[in-house]
């Protein structure tokens, strides 16, 4: 018989993974087993970078409207994200973020789903709005 763990119902229509129920990692940062609420926006992106330990960079496009000229531009914005050992997540992959209280001096999202990367030929700074 395997011990209890402790994990939360995040709420919002968010499924708690399986690998965060039976898994065995100790991260107080998870939604799913640590003490991080999450509260406020949820948001999609695209991963850039995972080369920090249990954060990820993920990118957000977006167009902005110009009124003098009536067209739109491309911009982006780079989000720190943690990322819970719950999740194995690669460059390319979409992640569903929400928001929590500040995890660090830059973190203030987690990552609550993953979808694999649909097509891993495309670029990191490609334009793609969710």
């Amino acid at each position: 018989q395997k011990p209890m763990r402790f994990t939360r119902n995040v709420g919002l229509g968010i499924r708690t993974p399986a690998t965060a129920i039976e898994g065995n990692y100790v991260d107080k940062k998870c939604p799913f087993t640590g003490n991080v609420s999450i509260r406020g926006r949820i948001l999609k992106g695209l991963v850039i970078s995972t080369k920090m330990k249990n954060t990820i960079i993920v990118r957000r496009d977006y167009l902005h409207y110009i009124t003098k000229y009536r067209r739109f531009e491309k911009r982006h914005k780079n989000i720190a994200v943690h990322c819970s050992p719950a999740f194995s997540i690669k460059d390319g992959d979409v992640v569903t973020i929400g928001q929590c209280r500040p995890l660090s001096k830059t973190v203030r999202f987690n990552v609550v789903a993953h979808e694999p990367a649909v097509n891993a030929q495309a670029g990191k700074k490609t334009f793609r709005v969710f």
